[in-house]
């Protein structure tokens, strides 16, 4: 599967912006989507994942509340809704997947998932 992000950009704090993550390819019908970011000197870190047709749903603690994970099946995406962006949520976006169903022991895990994108930059000023 190949995995296409974008919808990354420079945005006011306070403001939203939406990521998409194009998927083609075979994909696995029990799979799991997860958003990941990367900050300078930082390690990547999950953001957000969902367990494709299962409806679950899991957010890091930093985000819940603001940010949103969603799929239209329809057109093979996943997107990120981000909402009252802060400075610290600046970062390389990626998008990733995962060829099982994530819980929430493993969603987080960047070894979980075997497929990723090449990212998007998110700058919050």
């Amino acid at each position: 599967v190949q995995l296409v992000e974008s919808g990354g950009g420079s945005v006011q704090a306070g403001g939203s912006l939406r990521l998409s993550c194009a998927a083609s390819g075979y994909t696995y019908s029990r799979n799991s989507m997860g958003w990941f970011r990367q900050a300078p000197g930082k390690e990547r870190a999950g953001v957000a994942a969902m367990v494709t047709g299962a409806g679950i749903t899991f957010y890091a603690d930093s985000v819940k509340g603001r940010f949103t994970i969603s799929r239209d099946s329809a057109k093979n995406t996943v997107y990120l809704q981000m909402n009252s962006l802060k400075p610290e949520d600046t970062a390389m976006y990626y998008c990733a997947e995962a060829r099982r169903y994530c819980y929430s022991g493993s969603w987080w895990n960047p070894l979980t998932y075997s497929s990723w994108g090449r990212g998007t930059q998110v700058t919050v000023s």
